[in-house]
């Protein structure tokens, strides 16, 4: 099924730099987008090729497509091949771009469709409400509220909640904090009770060849970050939201709705660990872990199949509020943070490469200078969510430093 559609309007940024040296780090910045508005995909979405050639992210107009073999050799060109379109994800297997018309631009409801790079081609895809389908395209999930009417799901025992400004700052005021402390405490405040006392959801896990849907998972939480496995089509990463000290977050469970696994138990009181991602082989899950919240910082992961874990540990000014790997895990960014984020820093606004060390270390190096940049959502701003290109010689990243959110690469290799 061919799809036509007309192109809206794009509103350029001719005015905004586009090739540049970062004059903090020495490393060469590149614009990627034209389109202010323009943005990367979140962080554990698939934004590449199988090969690696291709990238996607999104724009006001709809979805765009950049061909990176020209990457910091040629003025970059993203294609829109999608009008209008929301909800990208690249097929980890194919050439096709999925997305979404007549729903959210994340990619929950309405119609999906498949995009061809290669044929210019769009085709439905059947009995998918959303874009998060799985490896080999046989299925997708989505989750909903509900209790297990059969009893083997019984309710977790009511606990009283206790003041995240006690938790987070023990024996402070409000009073006494920074504007950005008292922000986290109030944020935390708000997700308090999707994980003090969660409510009873399930998985819906429907086969896109027959559109037959099962409910299966039952369980107690706030379920979030869903995310299948970039090889096994039968496992799904997903978490417990909430005040991640208060909830043990990482968990897999298998599409037929068996081995519901905990990946990461807490070890102490206010340990955390979330925003965990697959590895590019689907063999590990790498996390942030703190050990407790806002002290001690480390990129964590856990082997899948034996459960053994790995630990890099990271300084304060390190911490990221996303974190990414290399196709080989040899080498980390961070998207850095704010003084409103759990690690509290004073000089933390920076896109950081880590490199993995024959002892078992990280090398960290500072790549963007991210000061002027907003990383806020609730207060107009936008969380970088970057990637490291599969070539591993480009970070890609949504900046707002210059005022208009647009998608940046950042060179890996320091200009000379």
């Amino acid at each position: 099924m061919l799809c036509g559609f007309a192109s809206p309007p794009m509103r350029t940024s001719t005015e905004l730099p586009i090739d540049w040296i970062d004059p903090a780090t020495g490393h060469r910045i590149i614009r990627l987008s034209s389109e202010a508005g323009s943005q990367t995909l979140y962080f554990h979405d698939n934004a590449y090729s199988p090969e690696g050639s291709k990238y996607v992210f999104s724009s006001p107009a709809g979805i765009m497509l950049l061909d990176l073999a020209t990457l910091g050799s040629q003025p970059p060109k993203p294609e829109l091949v999608v009008p209008l379109a929301g909800g990208a994800y690249m097929s980890r297997r194919s050439h096709e771009v999925y997305y979404t018309r007549g729903g959210g631009r994340a990619g929950r409801g309405g119609e999906v469709f498949a995009y061809n790079f290669d044929t210019k081609a769009s085709r439905k895809v059947a009995h998918a409400t959303r874009t998060l389908i799985n490896v080999d395209e046989s299925s997708t999930v989505a989750t909903i509220a509900a209790e297990d009417s059969s009893g083997q799901t019984p309710r977790p025992a009511f606990r009283e909640s206790r003041p995240q400004l006690e938790r987070m700052f023990p024996g402070r005021t409000l009073e006494s904090l920074t504007p950005e402390q008292q922000y986290a405490v109030k944020k935390e405040e708000g997700l308090a009770g999707r994980a003090i006392n969660p409510p009873g959801m399930a998985f819906v896990f429907t086969d896109l060849r027959t559109g037959v849907a099962n409910t299966r998972g039952y369980q107690y939480g706030s379920l979030n970050h869903l995310q299948f496995s970039p090889t096994d089509p039968n496992l799904l990463l997903y978490c417990h939201e909430g005040t991640w000290h208060e909830v043990d977050r990482i968990w897999t469970i298998r599409t037929d709705g068996t081995e519901k696994t905990l990946r990461h138990a807490r070890t102490m009181d206010m340990e955390i660990a979330g925003h965990e991602f697959w590895s590019f082989n689907g063999k590990r899950i790498w996390f942030d872990l703190q050990t407790p919240r806002s002290q001690v910082f480390w990129i964590a992961g856990v082997d899948v199949a034996s459960g053994r874990g790995t630990r890099y540990r990271i300084d304060r000014e390190a911490w990221s509020v996303h974190y990414n790997a290399s196709r080989d895990d040899t080498l980390f960014m961070g998207d850095g943070g704010d003084e409103t984020q759990v690690a509290f820093s004073k000089n933390g606004m920076w896109i950081n490469l880590f490199r993995v060390q024959p002892d078992g270390t990280l090398q960290r190096e500072k790549l963007v200078d991210m000061s002027g940049h907003n990383y806020v959502t609730g207060r107009g701003g936008v969380e970088p969510n970057g990637s490291i290109t599969p070539d591993n010689r480009w970070v890609i990243f949504t900046g707002n430093f210059h005022g208009e959110r647009h998608v940046y690469a950042a060179d890996i290799a320091r200009a000379r």
